[in-house]
């Protein structure tokens, strides 16, 4: 990354702080208010640029200063130029590039009425309010279309798509209203609000990219893994500004959340504020008592005529307030400090200021730090590059150098906690790691909770960790985690704080969005106000007063990133999957004369993941013959050989035949070769 890009080389970088000249009570740093980064493209000099591809100069991201726009040309002719020329220049990469399928559903848009009243403001929550992950939002007016974040989900068990990698918001509402696309504003830096990034922003025509400092390090860093990629216009937004883009002013303000640099957004428009929260907890003390900057800034929100609050859901189905994360500070900094052996912290990467903190922690008592795992190597980069997080050379050191350090020094930073087969700390506990081996002298600190979903995994690893009679510290017994989003007497308090007119939960599962329309009730909220959204909802606010949820909906069907592919579910491909995963294959080489259709020699078999050969011979040669005579049988009666019906013949028959002696239905694949 560019030098020019780093706080102390630039003197107009962005303040980090939550408030102006305040000390941020989070980061533990002052901070205080900057001026804008800005660029122009790459050939001018004193501008900061960062390259995307290594050192290719031709693939650039800009980065400038949120500032007022007016609409993104809306010419397809010059936006069609401008893509072929990229398009050019993807070929000659060595990576290969993403390949975009249409969307092959008949789902289509038309249906949807378009907005044409002046006095309308349409919110669409195209996903992320059915479950964890995928968030994505769309502000639009009759001009202009917002985007607000775009992530992905991880794949789950219950998704039923084996081999896929993520999943994805789908794009169509978008893809269809490219002209009117003005921006995409992103609330913060964690996976499930910037992962879908790289796969989508080519879908909806590469618009502008507005968020904050740290959130635009590392969305770039993550766009390095796709050189091929047209580059990303990034526009980094001070602490509280507001901008314009298009016809829609937006104001921000800073909140609470396991991450540096989280924002939240006020779309101004004529009959009150649209107000998104992102991601939020509050910091509080033991008494549940708002910290005053945290009181303060949301205070200045609440001033504002606010039309209409979509805030965060993901614990609005736990009571009171949140565990601070001061005491998960002061517990992880008292388990570092009185440590006699080797430590292990297994913690999500993305709590970003808590992996800060334990670096500090270790760097105060002499300890060193080992970061085990790529994505917590990664965002210890990202925090040494935007200099939030400063330490003396030699306090973090690999894993090959920890031979070198005594073993009561080392603290060991991993990845893990939730039971992933191949991450650090499994590795460490199956003795698959190759510098870390685990004895009776080791603590285990497991500073994250279970997600839903991974409890077996989780388990596992416990039980694997457990018989190495190492010492465990969990959140059961101590308080090394907190969650990242607020308990629901933390969303009631920013609720009224705020004072909407109505209000959209959003973020989470169903039940959770219910939890908080419940809770609000319960404090006095109107029930008539609330509005709890599915995927691809579209929400009509008409003159600040009348509310129309569309009957139609933007189109839902996940959007699937499967290698170097991004398109909708391919049924046909995961099916396949799932019965290879779960039947094995069987499959069956035979050569047949095409002048008498008898075999040549007796047919050969091939199975993977269905029955152990060596043990089914009797099987096998009772399969040989039944393959022989049904082969022989189709072929007696054509003129020519039509090898291809013989071969659906001979799946069906084989099938059944297998599923009689197994009660298994592998996939049979015959292979029958004419000569």
């Amino acid at each position: 990354m560019n030098n020019e890009l780093t706080p102390n080389n630039n003197p107009n970088r962005p303040a980090y702080g939550r408030n102006n000249g305040r000390r941020n009570h989070r980061a533990g740093q002052y901070r205080t208010p900057g001026t804008r980064l800005t660029a122009t493209p790459a050939a001018r000099t004193n501008r900061p640029t960062t390259s995307l591809t290594g050192g290719a100069s031709r693939n650039t991201t800009s980065i400038r200063p949120a500032r007022e726009t007016g609409p993104r040309s809306a010419n397809p002719r010059k936006r069609q130029s401008r893509g072929g020329n990229n398009n050019r220049n993807r070929r000659k990469m060595t990576n290969p590039a993403l390949t975009h399928r249409l969307n092959t559903t008949l789902h289509t848009t038309d249906n949807i009425p378009e907005l044409t009243d002046e006095t309308a403001i349409r919110i669409v929550t195209i996903s992320g309010v059915e479950g964890i992950g995928r968030n994505m939002m769309v502000i639009e007016n009759t001009k202009d279309i917002i985007v607000v974040d775009a992530g992905f989900a991880f794949v789950s068990e219950s998704s039923k798509a084996p081999g896929v990698d993520y999943i994805l918001p789908n794009t169509q509402y978008l893809e269809e209203r490219q002209d009117k696309i003005r921006a995409m504003v992103i609330t913060h830096g964690h996976l499930d609000h910037i992962g879908g990034i790289p796969f989508i922003m080519e879908r909806i025509g590469n618009p502008p990219i507005y968020t904050q400092y740290l959130t635009s390090l590392m969305i770039m860093k993550r766009q390095e893994e796709f050189p091929h990629l047209a580059p990303i216009t990034m526009n980094v937004v001070k602490e509280g500004e507001a901008f314009t883009i298009g016809s829609m002013r937006i104001k921000t303000f800073p909140v609470n959340h396991s991450i540096p640099d989280a924002m939240g957004l006020s779309f101004e428009t004529p009959h009150g504020d649209v107000v998104v929260t992102g991601d939020i907890r509050l910091a509080h003390n033991e008494n549940n008592e708002i910290d005053s900057l945290e009181r303060e800034s949301w205070e200045k929100v609440g001033l504002n005529n606010n039309l209409v609050l979509l805030c965060d859901s993901t614990n609005a189905d736990r009571e009171g307030f949140a565990t601070p994360e001061s005491h998960v500070f002061e517990a992880l900094e008292h388990i570092i400090k009185e440590a006699t052996g080797r430590l292990i912290i297994g913690t999500f990467a993305s709590q970003f200021e808590r992996l800060i903190h334990i670096v500090k922690m270790c760097e105060k008592y002499g300890k060193f730090i080992v970061p085990e795992g790529r994505s917590i190597k990664t965002h210890i980069d990202i925090a040494l590059m935007a200099k939030m997080l400063e330490v003396k050379p030699g306090v973090i050191i690999s894993a090959e150098e920890m031979k070198d350090h005594p073993i009561d020094r080392i603290i060991v930073l991993a990845t893990g906690a939730q039971g992933e087969e191949f991450a650090a700390l499994m590795r460490m506990a199956t003795d698959k790691h190759k510098f870390v081996t685990l004895n009776e002298r080791d603590t285990i600190v497991l500073s994250s909770s279970v997600i839903p979903g991974n409890e077996i995994a989780v388990q596992i690893l416990k039980d694997n960790i457990y018989r190495k009679n190492v010492r465990v510290v969990n959140y059961k017994s101590t308080a090394v985690h907190a969650s990242g989003h607020g308990h629901v007497g933390e969303l009631n308090w920013v609720r009224s704080v705020v004072k909407p007119k109505f209000l959209i939960p959003v973020h989470g599962h169903h039940y959770h969005l219910k939890s908080h329309m419940y809770a609000a009730i319960e404090t006095g909220f109107p029930k008539e106000n609330i509005f709890v959204p599915d995927d691809g909802t579209i929400i009509d606010i008409i003159g600040g007063t009348d509310v129309i949820v569309q009957k139609a909906k933007a189109p839902n069907e996940s959007v699937y990133v499967d290698g170097f592919n991004v398109g909708a579910r391919q049924e046909v491909v995961l099916r396949d999957r799932q019965s290879l995963a779960e039947q094995g294959m069987f499959v069956i080489i035979a050569t047949v004369n095409i002048r008498t259709g008898k075999l040549r020699k007796s047919p050969d078999i091939i199975s993977r993941g269905f029955v152990y050969l060596r043990e089914n011979q009797q099987m096998l040669s009772e399969a040989r013959v039944l393959i022989k005579k049904t082969v022989e049988n189709y072929t007696v009666r054509q003129n020519p050989i039509d090898l291809d019906s013989i071969k659906d013949e001979l799946a069906d028959i084989v099938s059944g035949f297998l599923m009689q002696k197994t009660n298994k239905s592998p996939m049979v694949i015959p292979v029958l070769i004419g000569i």
